[in-house]
């Protein structure tokens, strides 16, 4: 009998091409689980984690990797989205551009709310008692200097709770991560040491930190209770107040 707590699963996973993303995917691998990544370009280096790009931020860029990952693998049973548009500090409310607030609600809330969904039909159609976790952060409630960025996450975590209503009558579990402050994939900041100084472990966060945190959500041993919930992975810093507002 397999040990492995993801054995025999056909996961997708978005934003693979690193940080956190690919450290979800590697993880879901080692457990067992069949996976295939996705981002706009692959990543450099072979690991065992098969790939199909797609450009999530063109307006039916999901569609397409929705049919390509669903003919590559046939059934999924693990979905999780990690692609999110690289964040600059210089986005703040006062001068974030429309082109910019369109490039992250676009990737993180309206793609992330209509591939989730359609999974879920997926799903529910192969009675699948499949897992869905959407990866959004602890700025879905507090503000972040980055409106476009904030405001997505929080409109992500209710695209979650609205999605673990409906499914899970249909053993279908829709859960969220909020991480902190992970270096690298999307998180770009000149801080950082100022930063860490304020985090109560001490350290800033790994892609590993989130993704066994991600494996025990999605397996069945660990995860089967926990339904339309956000488990904080941050070191802490969910209960400081760290970055001030600015112009």
């Amino acid at each position: 009998m397999s040990t492995k707590l993801l054995e025999g699963e056909r996961a997708l996973v978005t934003g693979c091409a690193g940080g956190i993303g690919r450290g979800i995917a590697k993880a879901l691998l080692a457990e067992g689980a069949t996976v295939l990544g996705s981002d706009i370009a692959a990543p450099p280096g072979e690991d065992g984690i098969d790939f199909l790009a797609a450009d999530l931020g063109k307006r039916n860029g999901w569609k397409g990797l929705l049919d390509g990952a669903l003919k590559k693998l046939g059934t999924i049973s693990l979905f999780v989205h990690s692609a999110s548009p690289r964040r600059l500090e210089v986005d703040t409310p006062l001068s974030v551009s429309e082109a910019t607030w369109d490039a992250m609600t676009d990737i993180n809330l309206r793609t992330g709310f209509f591939l989730s969904r359609e999974l879920g039909r997926h799903m529910k159609d192969n009675r699948i008692k499949g897992r869905i976790l959407l990866i959004t952060s602890q700025h879905r409630e507090t503000p972040r200097n980055l409106p476009h960025y904030s405001a997505s996450k929080a409109g992500m975590t209710m695209v979650m709770k609205e999605l673990a209503r409906t499914l899970a009558p249909d053993g279908i579990r829709v859960n969220a991560i909020a991480p902190g402050a992970i270096p690298g994939g999307g998180f770009v900041a000149d801080n950082l040491g100022d930063l860490v100084t304020q985090i109560p472990i001490g350290r800033a966060g790994t892609p590993d930190d989130i993704a066994q945190v991600a494996v025990a959500v999605l397996s069945e041993r660990f995860g089967r209770y926990v339904v339309g919930t956000t488990v904080e992975v941050d070191g802490g810093i969910g209960l400081m107040s760290w970055i001030p507002a600015k112009a």
